[in-house]
């Protein structure tokens, strides 16, 4: 048995295909056990072995075998279900990972957007606990300037003289400051600022209109709005708090592979993740 290299699994009613050397990662598992012909709970069932087992968990098992990193769901919550199958099917060392639960489970990530009108100028300010969605938003916002005659939040730029795109202030990794809207400039001239959020490609110079792109781009990537509130302050600053689940960075194993291993082996902190 131990010379097959496809081994078919029905766990639950949940069938699975995997290669035998997926399942002898750890030796002393009952896993490996099972391909080597040593473990007589598992029956072999027209070609199929048959585990009485809770097969949508024994997926997030497959996976750890095929990864050898616990990366689990942002809405998973069965943990300690998840460990007791890790220590049936003798993977201990999943099953010490599993007991971590604090440093499995996803953690909030908040972010506030600071808006506030004066005269014909909007200004916003973003502040986040993630520095990552703070970068990947300034590559997705761009602020525009040029110049334009007349006065006014509407008014059209001349398409004969080309908008110049200007960087976004940085105050730090997890914030950033820009403004939308008119300013005096000379005779009739005026500064005009316009924003863009990708993927809309508009250009849009009224800071309402640039408001409500933002949060709807926040909400489209998995934000939601927890709170609203007004600074009380001159400026009556608006402030919008969004608040989404961050996945943890998987805990990944580092299997001894000599012979005779146990495969019991150090946790550590792995940067790759899964999905957002």
């Amino acid at each position: 048995m131990s010379s097959r290299e496809v081994i078919v699994l029905s766990v639950g009613g949940v069938r699975f295909v995997t290669r035998a050397s997926t399942l002898q990662q750890f030796p002393e598992s009952r896993l490996a056990r099972m391909v080597n012909d040593d473990d007589r709970e598992f029956k072999l069932v027209n070609g199929e072995f048959f585990v009485d087992r809770d097969g949508a968990l024994f997926s997030y098992i497959m996976d750890f075998l095929r990864t050898l990193q616990v990366s689990l769901p942002t809405d998973f919550s069965d943990y300690q279900r998840l460990q007791r199958e890790a220590e049936f099917y003798g993977l201990y060392p999943l099953a010490k990972l599993l007991s971590q639960e604090h440093l499995l489970k996803p953690r909030p990530e908040i972010l506030e957007v600071r808006f506030s009108l004066q005269e014909l100028q909007a200004f916003f300010q973003l502040f986040g606990s993630c520095s990552a969605t703070i970068e990947a938003l300034a590559e997705q916002i761009t602020v525009f300037t040029g110049q334009q005659s007349g006065q006014g939040w509407s008014s059209p730029f001349s398409s004969q003289k080309p908008l110049v795109p200007l960087p976004l202030e940085r105050p730090s990794h997890h914030d950033m400051v820009f403004r939308c809207g008119t300013e005096y400039s000379a005779g009739d001239q005026f500064v005009a600022r316009y924003v863009s959020i990708k993927p809309d490609n508009r250009k849009l110079i009224n800071g309402t209109n640039v408001l409500g792109l933002l949060l709807d781009t926040l909400l489209k990537d998995g934000f939601r709005l927890i709170s609203t509130r007004t600074v009380a302050s001159e400026e009556k600053i608006e402030c919008y708090t969004f608040e989404r689940m961050k996945r943890a960075p998987g805990l990944a194993i580092m299997v001894n592979q000599t012979p005779g291993s146990s495969g019991v082996a150090q946790a550590r902190r792995s940067q790759v993740q899964k999905g957002k």
